[in-house]
């Protein structure tokens, strides 16, 4: 799929762009959810589960959809997607497979998402986004069907915003992200000359970790089931278990440690495994990748020394909960091996800053990205030189690239229209009867697509189920907007978008 070549002529000459185009797509990508569906289906008429019968009826629901869609809306697309199509397919995509993969958390016979339509859309939300946010416990007690399909969830999710990230919102130029239109596709296609083959390498390297992921669970002493559903969870960085403990209930063999790796592993940008499958053993030495790692070790070596200084832990387990918190939040996955929050106001202060960074573009992690963050340190850098040497002539570089005035103004205006709807979104839970620490973590967890929030409630040992049904549709609009870089949402709200 590849956009209009020229945006402004896209936009004159076609000002009411057809949907067809874009309902065809929607129809197809309905088609592959009803076909993921059938995945849980088997599981529950394995295990004599009677809830086969909602993944059946919704897996005929989503198909019926679907290939009406294709049916009636096929067209060619040779000619590729005008921009306006593409901010209309990305929004409505997703909207349409979390709509659909509510079903069967609807009609299913366990836990709160029973017959409760905010909690079976907001655990659908919390799934595609991959943001790990649940309203389900007891969830060692959870159907197996349910619990695959949450893990099915973060899997489709998490390719789903690797492809989206890479081929479509560099082309809108969202919030910086054209600042990777030539990365994400000049450099591998050179190395790769046909896009069907990156997009095949990506799919392989994607699957290929989750089946290592899997096998060294399963090794390392997790049941068959839970190895390949966390397996499904820790490459998406999605962070839905099968444990209400989490990663806690599993800590023998270093299970935690390679759990950590594996989070990691989904953190960095996929087109760089695309590089280094096509020879480039330097792949991995990229800027964004270099500046993730030396964040994260530093803020590990402090947080583990202050663990294992304070009495708090021995000095293995003091880096073993560190590293794994720390990267788990960073990267906007979820899991928890401890109640961090119990380690003292200090720590609470500093998770709830790691829940905005995110990792790295073109990877499954959510939050702000690592990128935007260097982007306007060099911002701030040139502006101090400037005060220091008024005549001085400081150019804005990335890496080896100048930092054009749209890229710079992009970035700028994301972080301003985030940190705006995480206000907007804060003081609407409050208003709900929400305490502030609740209003202000779940708000941040939600646009970040983090997961777990702070304090009692919502902290990483409760979740968001006690919520009322007006919090959880505030989250789910928030977990969408979040995993959709604001933008690709909010414009179409603006009217002269449809005229």
């Amino acid at each position: 799929m590849t956009l209009a070549p020229n945006r402004s002529a896209a936009l004159q000459v076609r000002p009411a762009a057809s949907a067809r185009p874009v309902l065809f797509l929607v129809g197809m990508v309905l088609l592959a959810t009803s076909g993921m569906m059938l995945l849980p289906m088997l599981v529950d008429l394995y295990y004599g589960n009677r809830d086969w019968c909602a993944y059946a009826f919704s897996a005929t629901l989503s198909a019926a959809i679907g290939s009406t869609l294709v049916r009636n809306r096929r067209k060619s697309l040779r000619a590729g997607l005008t921009l306006r199509q593409a901010f209309m397919l990305t929004p409505l995509s997703w909207f349409s497979v979390a709509a659909v993969s509510a079903t069967p958390f609807f009609l299913a016979d366990y836990g709160s998402v029973s017959g409760n339509l905010a909690n079976a859309f907001f655990e659908s939300v919390s799934g595609i986004t991959t943001t790990g946010a649940t309203v389900i416990s007891g969830l060692e007690g959870a159907p197996p069907g349910m619990l695959l399909w949450r893990a099915l969830l973060q899997w489709m999710g998490g390719i789903g915003i690797i492809a989206t990230a890479i081929a479509i919102l560099p082309a809108l130029g969202i919030g910086g992200m054209q600042l990777f239109r030539t990365e994400s596709s000049d450099r591998s296609e050179k190395a790769m000359p046909r896009v069907r083959q990156i997009t095949l390498v990506i799919c392989s390297v994607y699957l290929g970790l989750t089946v290592f992921a899997a096998l060294v669970y399963w090794l390392a002493g997790m049941k068959p089931f839970d190895a390949v559903a966390h397996a499904l969870t820790s490459v998406a960085t999605g962070g839905y278990s099968t444990s209400d403990g989490s990663f806690g209930t599993w800590e023998a063999n270093g299970i935690q440690w390679f759990a950590t790796a594996f989070m990691l592993a989904g953190s960095i940008p996929f087109v760089l495994y695309v590089r280094f499958v096509a020879g480039d053993r330097r792949a991995f030495w990229d800027r964004q990748v270099r500046s993730l790692l030396m964040f994260l070790a530093l803020v590990i070596l402090l947080l583990g020394s202050w663990l294992a200084l304070s009495g708090q832990y021995a000095l293995e387990p003091a880096f073993r909960h560190a590293a794994f918190n720390v990267v788990s939040v960073v990267s906007t996955t979820g899991y928890a091996t401890v109640d961090y929050t119990l380690w003292g106001n200090a720590a609470v202060a500093v998770f709830f800053g790691l829940t905005f960074i995110g990792g790295c573009t073109g990877s499954t992690s959510g939050g702000i990205k690592i990128f935007r963050f260097e982007v306007m340190a060099v911002m701030l850098k040139a502006h101090f030189l400037r005060l220091i040497y008024p005549n001085g002539v400081f150019p804005r570089t990335y890496g080896n690239r100048r930092l054009d005035d749209d890229v710079v103004g992009s970035v700028v205006a994301f972080l301003t229209v985030f940190f705006l709807c995480y206000f907007v979104l804060t003081v609407l839970l409050m208003a709900l009867g929400l305490d502030f620490l609740t209003s202000a973590s779940g708000a941040a967890t939600a646009l970040a697509n983090v997961g777990p929030g702070l304090g009692e409630i919502i902290g990483p040992a409760g979740n968001f189920s006690s919520l009322p049904d007006g919090a959880k549709w505030l989250l789910s609009i928030g977990m969408m907007l979040g995993r959709l870089e604001l933008f690709t949402v909010l414009i179409l709200f603006v009217p002269r978008f449809w005229r």
